[in-house]
């Protein structure tokens, strides 16, 4: 079974950092591309990050431009999403799946294009 283990949420304060990791099994992993997501309470889950296994390439969303950054470690079947500088907003359930390429296309940001989805980890963010 092909299982994405979200982890790494927790309690932070504003202007702190986290690390989210995910986790892939039962696929191979330099085969899709790897997004996160968020969902936050009473709102629709969006796009924060992607990257292509291919080559690297990525895409963040304005809100999170500059502060976060997300890598991929093809050897440990396993993505990461650094956060820093972290505000209030960014409290959500984040969420990482894989994506239908291992390349990033026009539909990255939309989740209608992800197989696989994790579970979700928390992240909430003290002001």
């Amino acid at each position: 079974d092909v299982q994405l283990q979200a982890s790494g949420g927790g309690l932070v304060q504003a202007g702190g950092s986290l690390r989210l990791s995910c986790a892939a099994s039962g696929l191979t992993f330099d085969d899709y591309a790897i997004g996160w997501f968020r969902q936050a309470p009473g709102k629709e889950r969006e796009a924060v990050s992607c990257i292509a296994t291919t080559d690297g390439s990525t895409y963040y969303a304005d809100s999170v431009q500059g502060r976060f950054t997300i890598s991929s470690d093809i050897a440990k079947d396993t993505a990461y999403l650094q956060m820093n500088s972290l505000k209030a907003e960014a409290t959500a359930v984040y969420f990482c799946a894989s994506y239908q390429y291992p390349y990033l296309d026009g539909a990255y940001y939309s989740e209608e294009g992800y197989t696989y989805w994790g579970q979700g980890t928390q992240l909430t963010v003290s002001s």
